[in-house]
Parts: C-alpha cells; structure tokens; sequence
C-alpha cells in the first residue's frame, strides 16, 4: 500500500453503515402511501450511527435533532422548529407541535432523523414524533443505541408504524480502510495488517478506529517514522479502562 493510496477525502467516508442509512431514507421516501414511514436505525455505541445521519443529513437535505439528557417536550418541539429554519420558536407544546406539523407536511418533504430517540421513549414524549409522522407522513428515522426496538414496544402504536428496522453493523477491513482514507495523511504509509489489527482491537467500532488512527499518526510524528505498522498493539485504544498495577511490598 502505498501513501498515495491513502489521501485524505475531507469528507465522511462511504461506510457500510451509512450506505445502509441511505438506504433506509431511500426505502421510506418511495414507499406507496399507504404505508407507514418510520425507519428504526439502532446499534451498538461507537457504530457510526451519528456519522451515517449526518452524511444523510448533506445527501439529502434532512433535517436532524439529537435529544439531550435534559431535554422535555417543549427542548424536542423548539429544536424541530430550529431545524425548520425558525430562530426563537415560542409557544406551547400544542401550538409549535402544529406549526412543525404544518411546515412538514408540504410534498416532498426531506426526511426528519431523530438521534438518541432512546431517551424519547425513556422521556414519555415518543408519541409526539408519532403523532408528527401521522399527521405529515414525512419519513422519519429513529436512531437509537442497540435496545431501541425493544424499548419502542412500550409504545404500542408508534412500533406498530415503522416500515424497515436496520441494525448497524461493526465495521469490517474495507470500512476501516476508507477511515484511514479519511484521516491518515497521505504521507504515511501502512499495511493491511495495521488496518486489521485496528478493526480486532477497536471491536469494529468506528469511532474508536478514528480514535486509533489519530493515536498512531501522532506515535509516528513523535517517533519520526512513516510507517504505522510499527505501532505498538499495546498503544491502542480499546475502550477498557487501565490495568491497576502492583503496590510496592
């Protein structure tokens, strides 16, 4: 593999996960009218999930919330209205879940993707993104940690309207390649070996690829090499917290 091989893009990688996510929103959006259009996107912490809306998010124009821990009805609905293009929306729940559902409902309408739509559910607000799909049929995406699905069973009638249900999946080599493709600079150089050992021991999560690749291009400025495979396998990254060492008798 040569360093050349490997220029950064500048732009979010085309990972599996992403292309799974386009094809979700693709799935929703033609679908005949007489079905439901919610999409469920759910996985394990660290899978992309969040890299796959936002690249969604530029392909297609949609709009995207990601619900925070403190977030109430009223933090979801104003967040929607921002996304819509509102500065300061202000009202009641009622009335600014009326005017989101009066601007979503124009044809045509970008897909919407809630991320962390676990804590909607955990809130006892899920049935207000319901009732905004109900009354616009705009394609909404659910994305949520790997429990979603079964956490959505609470909610009888908004588990009932989702059309597809995608799991993501842990990266494999190819996705890993088109990460260091991203984020290694062309001037270093690495072997599929690197890349697999990358992938084992990050658990196929990207995020902690990333995290592992900006580790080994700062190892190999520290050390002044340009060649990765050299890195360290006790250097990476591996989500587990540090081994306590011995006291001293």
């Amino acid at each position: 593999m040569t360093s050349s091989d490997y220029k950064p893009r500048g732009s979010l990688a085309p990972l599996k996960n992403v292309a799974a996510m386009l094809t979700l929103a693709e799935r929703l959006i033609e679908r005949p009218p007489h079905l439901p259009g919610l999409g469920v996107f759910n996985g394990y912490s660290g899978y992309g999930k969040t890299f796959a809306a936002i690249y969604l998010q530029n392909k297609k124009n949609a709009l995207r919330v990601e619900i925070g821990d403190s977030w109430t009805r009223l933090t979801l609905i104003r967040a929607i209205m921002k996304e819509l293009g509102v500065h300061d929306p202000k009202g009641t729940v009622p009335r600014l879940t009326e005017m989101a559902i009066e601007r979503l409902a124009e044809p045509g309408h970008p897909p919407l993707l809630i991320d962390e739509a676990d804590k909607a559910v955990d809130k006892g607000f899920i049935e207000i993104i319901r009732e905004i799909h109900e009354a616009t049929q705009v394609p909404i995406i659910l994305i949520g940690e790997e429990e979603l699905p079964s956490k959505l069973q609470r909610s009888e009638r908004t588990h009932n309207r989702v059309l597809e249900w995608v799991a993501a999946q842990p990266c494999d080599l190819e996705d890993t390649e088109l990460l260091a493709r991203l984020f290694v600079p062309a001037t270093l150089r690495f072997s599929g070996s690197f890349l697999e050992r990358n992938r084992r021991k990050s658990g196929g999560r990207a995020r902690r690829i990333t995290v592992n690749l900006e580790k080994a291009v700062e190892w190999a400025r520290i050390h002044a090499v340009t060649d990765l495979d050299g890195f360290p396998d006790d250097q990476f990254y591996t989500g587990e917290p540090p081994a306590r060492g011995r006291r001293a008798a």
